[in-house]
This record gives structure tokens, sequence and C-alpha cells, in this order.
């Protein structure tokens, strides 16, 4: 024997499933973990050639039953937006209605509170008073209902229309073949179709009026029915 006797090796195998260090699995020993990629540097370890790396694997197709649920939800989103829009264009079809009524409404009452002095107006003018300052601020009242689009009506010779027409004072006479608005005492007016006051005036109605047309007498049968018998 030598001196120095060779020592035997002592060889310690760590066979704990958990890596003290990582707090990881281990896999057995000759075995791979799951979803390992092998190493080709290590001996025993190459890659085959039907394996194909992790990162150039294909990703997950998704299920069938996820793709209906994403048409599904973007289907309602679509019919959703659709609602809010058209609930949004009915508000603002409402709001430009209420402001236009509003507007109209405002412009109706203040033409209304102009149609006296309208009427001092055109009395003067009749009277031939409506001279100097006063004819001045006479135009000015008559521009504010002209801007408002108010506009008058009724003049002497119309045929009088009930709907527009005020009848205070009836007569007749030969001249006229249809009641008609012989004089007129008040003017009426009106902002497009709206009518916002009528015209005051004396009607003239036909002295002899047409008589109402009888229905034709009924023409006598082609089969001689009615005539005279021969003797």
């Amino acid at each position: 024997m030598t001196e120095r006797e060779e020592q035997p090796r002592v060889v310690i195998r760590d066979k704990r499933r958990i890596d003290p260090t990582t707090g990881e699995v281990r896999a057995p020993a000759g075995e791979q973990p799951a979803g390992a990629r092998p190493r080709p540097d290590l001996p025993g370890e190459q890659m085959s050639e039907h394996e194909t790396p992790a990162a150039e694997q294909p990703a997950p197709q998704a299920a069938a039953g996820d793709g209906g649920d994403l048409a599904q939800q973007l289907s309602e989103r679509t019919e959703d937006l659709q609602r809010v829009t058209a609930e949004y264009a009915n508000y603002r079809r409402r709001v430009d209605r209420d402001r236009t009524l509003v507007v109209d409404q405002a412009a109706e009452r203040f033409a209304a509170q102009l149609f006296p002095i309208v009427d001092d107006i055109e009395r003067a003018r009749d009277h031939g008073d409506l001279t100097g300052a006063f004819k001045v601020v006479g135009d000015r009242v008559l521009g504010l209902l002209d801007g408002l689009g108010v506009e008058a009506f009724g003049k002497a010779g119309d045929a009088f229309d009930p709907s527009l027409h005020e009848a205070v004072m009836h007569d007749t006479s030969a001249e006229v073949s249809v009641p008609t608005a012989s004089t007129v005492l008040r003017q009426g007016f009106r902002r497009g179709d709206r009518v916002l006051r009528t015209a005051m005036v004396a009607v003239t109605e036909p002295e002899n009026p047409a008589p109402a047309q009888e229905p034709a007498a009924a023409q006598p049968s082609g089969d001689g029915a009615g005539a005279p018998a021969s003797d």
C-alpha cells in the first residue's frame, strides 16, 4: 500500500422534488418536465426533427363557443348603439320643435300687443293725420310687424270667408252675386297660415240669390214605358 491511500469518492445525489433555491418542482432523472425545451448542448438531449420550438408553435385558437360569445356581444353593442342614436335623434327633433314653438308663440304675443297701435295708425291714415314725426313712428311700428312675418288682410270687395272675416253688419245689393265684404271696419292679421286676428267687416249679400239647382227629371226608359197608349 502507498503511503497515502486513495480515499473512496463520495457522491451525494439530491433527490428532493422541490428545488430549495427556486422553489420549482424538479423533474425525475431522465425525464423532461412538460413543455420544457430540450437542450442540445447537453449530451443525450438532441431536438428531433418533428419537434418545434415553443416560440414557433402556433398560439392556441379560441374555441368555437368563444367566437359565438364575441359575435353575440358585438351584436348587442351594435343594437345598443343604434338605439342610443335613434333616441338622440328624436331628442334633437323634439328640442328643435319646442324651440320653434316657443319662438312662434313669443312673436305672436308681441305682435298681438301691436295690433291696437296699428289700428290707430290706420285710422290716422284714413283721416289724413299720418304726417310728420307721427308718420315716422307709424312706419317703424308697421316695420316691426313685417319683421315678424305678420301681414294684414281684409279689403273692401273681398269675398266673405267665415274663417277670415267677422261679420258685424249685413245688407243686400243687386250688384253682388256672392256674399262680399263691402266695408272693412278692422283689419285682420295672420302669420303664415295662422290667423292671429280676424277682420271685422260689413257683409253685402245678393239681393236675388241664385236658386238652388234641382235634380234633373228622370228620363223615360227606351222601352216606351210611360208613353200614351195608341187607340
